[in-house]
């Protein structure tokens, strides 16, 4: 399937949908309520077959969190960036993709851990590599930490 196919099939189901060209993948970026239905649309239609998730993580955009899925097509051979806009900081959810692809579990942890993000039917959601007792989420832009801060002035 083209890069045009693939905008085609997903404008039909979400017409909100931005589109991005990159150098290596076609960069598509969902409303966080529409991510779930959009992922498990590419991952079970035979067309797409996007059954292989091989990247999930979270980014700080200082005005809105994101969570960003790399997908491939073991079959077909194409690949693709699937991106979620969470506009509210204080409160960042989205729909767990885990029951569509095993190794999500471990990734939405991840990007909990560090972000804040909530997986919302996620199995087991907590902290993976930080202490459980942990306050604030490391990876954020805003986030401050008096006690393990170098400063390089």
């Amino acid at each position: 399937m083209t890069n045009e196919e693939l905008k085609n099939l997903i404008l039909d189901k979400i017409p909100e949908t931005e589109f991005h060209e990159g150098i290596q993948y076609l960069e598509i970026t969902v409303p966080s309520s529409k991510l779930y239905s959009i992922a498990s649309e590419l991952k079970l239609n035979t067309e797409t077959a996007f059954d292989y998730l091989f990247c999930l993580t979270g980014v700080d955009w200082t005005e809105h969190l994101m969570v960003v899925y790399h997908l491939k097509s073991t079959n077909h051979g194409h690949q693709i960036v699937l991106k979620s806009k969470l506009e509210n900081r204080e409160n960042p959810e989205i729909d767990s993709v885990c029951d569509l692809w095993k190794t999500a579990e471990f990734h939405e942890r991840e990007v909990y851990d560090f972000f804040g993000i909530i997986f919302k039917n996620h199995p087991d959601l907590r902290r993976i590599f930080l202490e459980d007792d942990r306050v604030g989420w490391p990876m954020r832009k805003d986030f401050q930490d008096p006690i393990n801060m170098i400063d390089y002035q």
